[in-house]
């Protein structure tokens, strides 16, 4: 299996299965001289972990991560810092129920990697669904919070779900600090009962939900990503798109801009203090594929999760039509915990901007 690695200057390699010994990530490209402990990461982690309430799988992994290589300590350097060598991170896991899956060894979950992966490769890892699992996003989120150490503390991320199902949030109601306050990341906090309600239906039923997630980067400042097939916002739209379960991605106003006006879609400017100042952000940050100072925002559509205790129609790897159903520790919803996934893939392509953009340009 080859494409495991993403980024240019700032590359990121993931690892391992769900149901194997451990999961993992090598970072190559982190600058020297960052402040990075293993708590740091852990903090991390944690946002994403399994079993952390009823909306989600109840398999409880620790996702204790461990620092196997790339960082240095001595009496010089005020605490472990990188080195500029490769950082390699590690994850066991501990909390495998490969039983759960005897049913789908021969049977392929519709809507769910299984077919494909047997019509590429021959073979496949049919507990826990192997490499296709979710379970490899928890590499992504630790190599997230090695890229955010590389943006340095002027960049800030922060994500939210803004629909469960058929219920989205109302903006006016956006607040941040609401999203810490709630199991799902809402900023909506009416919102968040009523998704507590569905979610709990949904699960009785045997079912699962869709969800979308919008990611902001705040401090970005203007001139990273670079036109034509550099694009930050391509970029970006690649890194979330390759995020278990993500079926589509927009950038700013997105899908929207199809029915705005040319005057409604500008984002029109004005002389201010500082500089360039935006009186909308349509462009969701970048423009010509090239940020432009303002907050950069992506939604990701992600569809409900294909392993359900309903029975549905498929097919065996011999060609026999059956019924199938996924028993097990499963989430209604695997939007909720694809916040943090996606904002550590938003780190890691900033991250990667930002190196390149001073490699070409000094600054």
């Amino acid at each position: 299996m080859s494409h495991n690695t993403f980024g240019h200057l700032f590359r990121v390699t993931t690892w391992g299965e769900s149901h194997g010994p451990a999961l993992g990530c090598v970072i190559d490209g982190c600058p020297p001289g960052l402040a990075l402990t293993p708590e740091w990461i852990q903090g991390f982690l944690d946002k994403r972990r399994p079993g952390t309430s009823r909306f989600v799988t109840q398999r409880q992994e620790p996702d204790a991560v461990k620092i196997l290589s790339g960082v240095f300590e001595d009496d010089r350097t005020g605490g472990p810092v990188t080195t500029g060598t490769p950082i390699s991170l590690m994850i066991e896991n501990t909390d495998q129920r490969s039983k759960d899956y005897s049913e789908i060894r021969d049977r392929y979950r519709p809507g769910h990697a299984d077919f494909s992966y047997d019509a590429k490769y021959g073979v496949r890892d049919y507990r826990g669904g192997g490499r296709s699992s979710a379970r490899e996003t928890a590499a992504r989120v630790a190599a997230g919070a090695v890229a955010r150490c590389a943006l340095g503390v002027g960049v800030t991320l922060r994500g939210a779900v803004v629909q469960i199902g058929p219920h989205a949030i109302d903006r006016s109601k956006w607040d941040w600090v609401t999203t810490t306050e709630n199991p799902f990341w809402c900023p909506d906090a009416d919102m968040a009962a009523q998704w507590e309600s569905f979610l709990d239906a949904t699960r009785k039923a045997g079912s699962s939900a869709g969800a979308i997630v919008e990611v902001h980067a705040s401090g970005v400042p203007a001139g990273w990503g670079a036109p034509v097939y550099g694009k930050l916002d391509a970029e970006l739209a690649g890194a979330m798109m390759s995020i278990n379960a993500v079926k589509g991605v927009e950038i700013g106003a997105g899908f929207a801009a199809a029915s705005f006006s040319g005057e409604q879609n500008a984002d029109e400017m004005r002389a201010g203090n500082d500089g360039v100042r935006f009186l909308a952000n349509n462009n969701g940050g970048v423009a010509g594929g090239i940020s432009t100072g303002q907050d950069v925002v992506v939604r990701i559509a992600i569809k409900p999760t294909s392993s359900i205790l309903n029975e549905v129609k498929s097919v065996t790897r011999d060609g026999e039509d059956v019924d199938v159903r996924t028993v097990g520790r499963h989430d209604p919803c695997v939007g909720i915990r694809a916040v943090p996934v996606a904002e550590a893939m938003m780190a890691c392509v900033l991250a990667d901007a930002k190196l390149r953009h001073r490699g070409q340009t000094g600054r």
